[in-house]
């Protein structure tokens, strides 16, 4: 194994303490042989007596011995390195390492095949929640024609806490700062970066085609406020952030953004650092699958499955031919641009109270054949005289609402400080 952090820790507890219930489940034994990793002077609790410990990574990537490296590093490099190494010398591959996965995947996925291994990373997505499993195998026969959920424990952890404490942005996130749910530097998740490279690897499954993850439509929740939080609560809705693939005749939609979904739908039930993915098949129809979607243990536990069904695997090997669970990647789909999506909106103006503003903004989206279905206007209660104007629209094309708001934001009346939501729809 190359890395001893918190998820390499974990493994390697697994391994180690849970060997005789690995025996027992699977008839197998697990040596983990060597691990690698730079700082040795932190205390693990790990009992590491029967482990080659090094700091070498070219101890473990030529040893004739190992059949399996496992890969928790995180990041590009010198990850990427040293998983293609292993690989071109016909070691099998366990990683959690979505970032990775999301943007040198295709490179990976062909290396693999052409030195006759497998690359595999349960562990990339939901944490503990099989869904990579479940799509490749329990689901193999269906067609996916949707895959959305909340795919980031962080954000989600955050915008529960916006909406049960009545908490700003800020405060929510030092919150779980402090929980240990958000990094000293949140970024990537609070931009919905984390979300999309998990959707990139969700969707390349379910193509069957590589999904490169900068053609990825992104939003964060930045710019979410407590205002927004309460609106969205008076029209029995949540916001989430939700990761959305749909499959049509004209292409794949892809997109990460803050969305509103009703109350009703059991997406808005899942609170704070925990995942939920919703999966349709042609055949199959509506599945769900729920549950942590990060941490030490559920990821080492996604990791260790990976191990065991390679090592099943490869008791299976006759000569150079065995049960190979390398991607291969046959299809190209078309990606269908953000401004050719239709969707529902929220939108958030602050105006001047003052007599036609609410006919103006209505008069814009009406020539971008845009319709209102709901509107909501508060009394000023500010020293400025701005005042929160909230518009529900029907579906209308993103093309046509970006149109409309360039023109609206250019009134003297409306300040640059506003927002704009997808309401989600089945």
């Amino acid at each position: 194994m190359i890395g001893l952090g918190t998820v390499g820790t974990g493994v390697a507890r697994i391994l180690l303490e849970q060997k005789e219930l690995l025996k027992t489940r699977t008839s197998l034994d697990f040596n983990l042989k060597t691990i690698v990793e730079l700082d040795w002077s932190k205390d693990r609790n790990l009992d590491l007596s029967q482990v080659n410990c090094t700091t070498d990574a070219d101890t473990l990537l030529e040893d004739p011995e190992i059949n399996v490296v496992i890969e928790t590093i995180g990041g590009y490099e010198p990850a990427f390195t040293f998983i293609s190494k292993a690989l071109k010398n016909r070691k099998h591959v366990v990683t959690a390492n979505k970032a990775l996965i999301a943007t040198k995947g295709m490179e990976l996925y062909k290396m693999a095949q052409e030195n006759g291994v497998d690359f595999l990373f349960e562990a990339s997505v939901g944490g503990g929640i099989p869904i990579i499993k479940s799509l490749r195998e329990g689901l193999v026969a269906n067609r996916f024609e949707s895959i959305y959920g909340i795919l980031n424990g962080t954000t989600n952890y955050i915008l529960t806490k916006m909406h049960q404490k009545g908490l700003d942005f800020a405060d929510a996130l030092k919150g779980a700062q402090e929980k240990g749910f958000a990094e000293a530097d949140p970024t990537l998740d609070i931009s919905g970066g984390d979300a999309a490279h998990k959707l990139a690897i969700l969707s390349t499954i379910a193509s069957n085609s590589f999904i490169p993850f900068d053609k990825i439509y992104l939003e964060g929740i930045t710019e979410i406020t407590k205002l927004d939080i309460s609106f969205a609560q008076s029209f029995g809705m949540t916001i989430k952030l939700l990761a959305i693939y749909k499959r049509s005749e004209e292409g794949v939609d892809l997109r990460v953004h803050p969305t509103l979904i009703d109350n009703s739908h059991l997406l808005a039930a899942v609170s704070n650092e925990l995942n939920a993915i919703f999966v349709k098949g042609d055949f199959v129809g509506d599945t769900m699958f729920y549950g942590p979607g990060a941490g030490e243990r559920p990821t080492a536990s996604a990791i260790v499955s990976d191990i065991v069904d390679l090592s099943r695997d490869l008791l299976l090997q006759e000569g150079e031919k065995y049960c190979n669970r390398a991607i291969s990647l046959t299809q190209n789909v078309r990606l269908i641009p953000i401004e050719d999506v239709k969707s529902r909106f929220y939108l958030r103006f602050m105006t001047l109270d003052k007599p036609g503003v609410l006919s103006k903004i209505s008069g814009v989206l009406a020539d971008n054949n845009i319709s209102i279905s709901s509107m909501v206007q508060l009394e000023s209660h500010e020293k400025d005289n701005y005042v929160p104007i909230v518009l529900l629209t029907h579906e209308a094309l993103e093309k046509s609402m970006e149109q409309a708001l360039q023109k609206i934001l250019k009134f003297d009346f409306v300040k640059d400080d506003f927002l704009r939501l997808r309401i989600f729809e089945e």
